[in-house]
């Protein structure tokens, strides 16, 4: 790991031209959330920004913040919540830095109104091997969306001015439904999305001829009429809704509680509690948005072999298909702890950028059954001959010639990626697997 501290060391690690200190391959890292491969870099260095990360002041006109890089959206949002803004996209976690969210140009609840976060930002600073590039979608369109999703293979950016959303407190407006059968809820979502600025469902994938009951869960931003006389005062939206993480998982467990058995009593337990039908109930934003982020190191749960997530999305007249994945989890006894579906709404026009308008599910798998391997292969096939993806910021496994049908733009970033990295310094595992090199 290499952590340069200022703009020079930065630049004298990628400099194409002048002297290098070697020439391994380098690619950048954010916090270290993402699940597969696309920050890692066997045999060359992995570079993380430091420094006291810099948070610029809201433009009360334009709703704009320039924010470096490395300051994490935990942060951001803190910042902002305080003065009325909130983050136009969030993923299910805000311990990502907003360099590493723009690099897999991630989405969240919202997709179906908002898009992914690059639709958001007005302008961005990318350090390439080639020189410092000052891009946006209005200037030099072409590196910029190469580098919206584009796994830090065109550069380590370092600075992003973003569009906020104006909020009036630090609540949120749910409503809740269960459904017995996942075309239940599918059509749901296909009628009411739309009436809500977020959604997303939590699907049972463990529960035999049952399998594909799910839980729905949609919201807004409260206004302060939404809420009782004591949160309408003045300042209270000041009290971010963001608590910080209480608990934490040991680094050894003499029980892995995670196994088959507790993943189907919980999931059991989730769905019988969710209430058939509840409406305008006020939640902190952290829960609706962000309810792993309360349990430090919740991955230790699976064990030492760890899980897999396995996310692939498809068109949106192609949800037969996240039928049969359910059936096939269910069916295999691969259980998930956490299965999650949501509509995306048109994506970005970056190459490597997940999103595009259809069906996403998005699954936690325990590794060990002899069977999964197996399953997410034919998982692959069928994704990729739906014109779907799967998404790279998670994935460890995708072979390198299933890349071409599920990205056929990716030869557009390999063209871009010759004009800011010449001599190919830009490189990663993930990279490297698939042949995007």
């Amino acid at each position: 790991m290499v952590e340069p501290r200022s703009r020079e060391e930065l630049r004298h690690l990628l400099d194409a031209t002048g002297p290098r200190v070697d020439t391994s391959s380098i690619i950048a890292r954010g916090l270290g959330r993402s699940y597969g491969d696309a920050a890692q870099c066997a045999g060359g260095r992995v570079v993380r920004l430091q420094g006291s990360p810099h948070i610029g002041a809201v433009d009360a006109n334009t709703g704009t913040i320039d924010v470096e890089a490395g300051v994490s959206l935990d942060a951001l949002m803190r910042h902002t919540l305080m003065r009325g803004w909130f983050v136009p996209v969030t993923p299910g976690t805000r311990q990502v830095t907003v360099g590493g969210a723009l690099a897999a140009d991630v989405h969240g609840k919202n997709h179906h109104r908002d898009g992914s976060i690059c639709a958001h930002v007005e302008s961005l600073t990318l350090e390439s091997p080639a020189g410092t590039f000052e891009v946006g979608p209005e200037r030099d369109p072409e590196l910029f969306w190469a580098t919206a999703g584009g796994m830090g293979l065109t550069g380590v950016i370092t600075r992003a001015t973003l569009r906020l959303l104006p909020v009036e407190t630090d609540r949120m407006v749910v409503d809740t439904d269960r459904f017995d059968d996942l075309d239940a809820v599918m059509a749901a979502m296909e009628e009411g999305d739309d009436r809500y600025r977020y959604s997303v469902a939590w699907v049972d994938c463990t529960a035999g001829s049952r399998a594909g009951r799910a839980v729905l869960t949609r919201g807004d931003h409260a206004r302060r009429e939404d809420l009782g006389p004591v949160r309408r005062r003045p300042g209270a939206r000041g009290s971010s809704g963001l608590p910080a993480t209480r608990l934490g998982v040991p680094h050894r467990l003499p029980l892995h509680p995670l196994n088959g058995a507790t993943i189907r009593a919980f999931n059991e337990a989730w769905y019988r509690r969710a209430p058939r039908q509840r409406r305008d109930e006020i939640q902190p934003l952290g829960r609706f948005f962000h309810p792993l982020d309360g349990v430090a190191d919740w991955n230790r749960l699976y064990g030492p072999r760890g899980f897999v997530q396995y996310q692939f999305v498809v068109g949106p007249t192609d949800g037969a298909l996240v039928r049969r994945a359910i059936e096939l989890f269910s069916s295999r006894a691969l259980p998930s702890f956490l299965a999650v579906l949501k509509r995306f709404g048109p994506g970005d026009p970056g190459p490597l950028s997940f999103p595009m308008a259809g069906w996403t599910l998005a699954v936690d798998l325990p590794v060990g059954p002899e069977l999964l391997p197996r399953t997410l292969d034919e998982l692959d096939e069928l994704v990729a001959g739906a014109g779907g993806r799967v998404y790279l910021a998670k994935d460890a496994r995708l072979r390198p010639e299933l890349l071409a049908a599920m990205y056929p733009r990716a030869g557009d970033l390999a063209r871009t990626r010759r004009r800011v990295d010449p001599a190919g310094i830009l490189r990663s595992d993930l990279s490297r697997r698939l042949s995007i090199d």
